[in-house]
C-alpha cells in the first residue's frame, strides 16, 4: 500500500503481544527491570517482529552520500570534496563505519544519494544520484518537489532489496559536507525551534564560523518563510541523502523492520518521515545521543531514550553500528535465558 505520492504507509505497532513478551521478560531469572533498558528493547522488537521469539536476521547499515549547495555559504570548515573523498574511503573500507559495521557483524551498503562527483563503477557502491548535490538554500530551494520525492522512493526502494534478503533490522548512516546545516534548518522548521539551538560546530567550526553558520542559516529560514508542509520543508532545505533516509524510514517501518536511528542528521531525516507517518517511530530504536548541539532536543521531541551517550559526532552511522550488539543481546537473554520456573530458581516472596 502506498501514499497518493507513492511513499510508504506506515500503520502503528501492533500491541497485542506486549502482555505476554513482558510476562516472558519479567521471568527470566533476574528481579524485575534489572536489565533496565534492555527489557524495554526486547519487548519493542518482539513487538515490531509480532513473535515472542524475536531475531537479528542479517542486520544491516545504508549510508546515503550527497553534497550540498549550502557549502558554498562557508558553514563547513572542510571543502566540499571531501563527501566524494570519503565515499571512496568507504569503498575501499577505511572508515570508521567499515571498522564498527565489520565489529556488528553489520552488511554495509555505500549509497551515491547525489555527490558532485562521476563515480567509477565499483560493486560496493549503489550509484542512483538525483543530482550533482542541491542547489544553495541561502539562495533558493535545495530541491523541487519531485526532486525530493524520488529521493525518498529511491530510499525506499534501497530497504525493499534488503528486506527482500532477510533483512530485520537497519540502520543509516550518511556522508555531506554541510549537511548539518540542512538538519538544523528542517529541525527548526518542523519542531518550532530558533535555529540558535539547533546550530552547532559541525565539523570543527571555530566560534568565528559558527556564528557566521549562524547567521548564514538564520537568514536563509527567514527567507523561506512560508510553508511547514514536511514535503516542501525538505524540499527547501533538505539534502538528496536526507531524503533518502526520510523515505528509508518509511519502507522499513512498513516492513516491519526494527530500525537503529544513528546521530544528528539521521534523527532529521526521521523528524521529516515522522511529519508525514507519525507511526514510525514505534519501530525506531534510538543508538546514542550525539554531542552535536541540537541532537538532544531532537530526542526529546521524540520521547526518546537513547541506548549510548559517547560524545559521538562523527555522523556515517557509527552511532548505529556500535548500538547494534545491544540489540542482539536484547533478544538474546529473551530466547536463551532461564525462567525461575525451567531453571528451578526460587522466585522472590511476595
Amino acid at each position: 500500500m502506498t501514499t497518493p505520492n507513492s511513499l510508504p504507509v506506515v500503520t502503528p505497532l501492533e500491541q497485542t503481544l506486549r502482555a505476554e513478551l513482558q510476562r516472558i521478560i519479567d521471568m527470566k531469572t533476574k528481579p524485575p527491570g534489572s536489565l533496565g533498558q534492555l527489557e524495554s528493547l526486547a519487548r519493542q522488537i518482539g513487538m515490531i517482529q509480532q513473535t515472542t521469539r524475536p531475531t537479528v536476521t542479517r542486520p544491516a547499515l545504508i549510508v546515503f552520500a550527497a553534497d550540498h549547495g549550502i557549502a558554498h555559504a562557508g558553514v563547513s570548515p572542510y571543502p566540499q570534496a571531501v563527501t566524494a573523498q570519503m565515499v571512496l574511503n568507504f569503498l575501499a573500507g577505511g572508515a570508521a563505519i567499515n571498522a564498527f559495521s565489520r565489529v556488528a557483524g553489520l552488511e554495509l551498503e555505500v549509497v551515491n544519494a547525489g555527490v558532485a562527483y562521476d563515480f567509477a563503477a565499483h560493486d560496493k557502491l549503489v550509484d542512483i544520484p538525483i543530482g550533482r548535490g542541491t542547489r544553495n538554500f541561502a539562495q533558493e530551494p535545495a530541491m523541487t518537489r519531485d526532486e525530493a520525492l524520488a529521493a525518498m522512493r529511491a530510499g525506499a526502494e534501497r530497504v525493499r532489496q534488503h528486506a527482500a534478503l532477510g533483512t530485520n533490522v537497519i540502520g543509516f548512516g550518511e556522508m555531506g559536507i554541510a549537511n548539518t546545516s540542512s538538519a538544523a534548518c528542517l529541525m527548526s522548521r518542523l519542531c518550532g525551534v530558533p535555529i540558535d539551538d539547533c546550530v552547532g560546530r559541525g565539523t570543527g567550526l571555530d566560534n568565528a564560523g559558527l556564528a557566521n553558520k549562524r547567521n548564514v542559516l538564520a537568514a536563509a529560514l527567514a527567507y523561506h518563510a512560508v510553508s511547514t508542509d514536511p514535503l516542501d520543508v525538505l524540499a527547501t532545505f533538505g539534502g538528496f541523502e536526507i531524503a533518502m533516509m526520510a523515505g528509508a524510514y518509511l519502507a522499513a517501518a512498513q516492513a516491519r523492520m526494527t530500525i537503529v536511528v544513528d546521530g544528528f542528521i539521521a534523527t532529521s531525516a526521521l523528524l521529516v518521515a515522522d511529519a508525514l507517518a507519525p507511526a514510525v517511530r514505534d519501530y525506531c530504536v534510538f543508538a546514542h545521543a550525539s554531542n552535536e548541539a541540537g541532537h538532544r532536543r531532537m530526542l526529546d521531541h521524540f520521547g526518546a531514550v537513547p541506548l549510548l551517550a559517547l560524545d559521538l559526532r562523527l555522523g556515517e552511522g557509527t552511532g548505529a553500528a556500535l548500538a547494534m550488539p545491544l540489540l542482539r543481546a536484547a533478544v538474546a537473554f529473551v530466547n536463551e535465558m532461564a525462567s525461575f520456573e525451567s531453571a528451578g530458581v526460587s522466585q522472590r516472596d511476595t
